[in-house]
């Protein structure tokens, strides 16, 4: 018996430190709850997701229409990796680099930073791909 307690506890501690618990979409949306927002609404991130917004921009112009295809920067012409979670699942995984894209995306396409409910929403759109 205590062989096998030994061996659990092993195996969990050599998952946990190898990144086997990587975030999910709803994990980075709980940091966005802990923050007072939600409830999120998957037609309010479908709605920013498709608005014209700051110098008539929206976020389909880059990242396109299809959230399942590959986009690519307007400015740099650099590529893009699908948006959806269900082509690219890593993309939501790593909270810093998610931050670090909202930021930078809502001031090119808003004009300015995201609030946590839109963060929220948004996400909440772009898990159902």
């Amino acid at each position: 018996m205590m062989k096998l307690a030994t061996l659990i506890t092993t195996l969990l501690v050599s998952a946990t430190s190898a990144g086997l618990h990587a975030e999910t979409v709803t994990d980075v949306q709980n940091t966005y709850r802990a923050r007072g927002a939600g409830p999120f609404a998957y037609d309010n991130g479908e709605s920013l997701w498709n608005s014209r917004l700051y110098e008539q921009r929206q976020c389909a112009d880059c990242h396109t229409a299809d959230l399942r295809q590959p986009g690519e920067h307007k400015r740099t012409h650099k590529p893009i990796e699908a948006m959806a979670p269900s082509v690219t699942p890593a993309r939501y995984t790593d909270q810093r680099k998610v931050e670090k894209w909202f930021k930078r995306n809502c001031k090119w396409t808003l004009g300015r930073e995201c609030t946590a409910q839109e963060k929220g929403d948004l996400l909440e759109y772009l898990k159902r791909f």
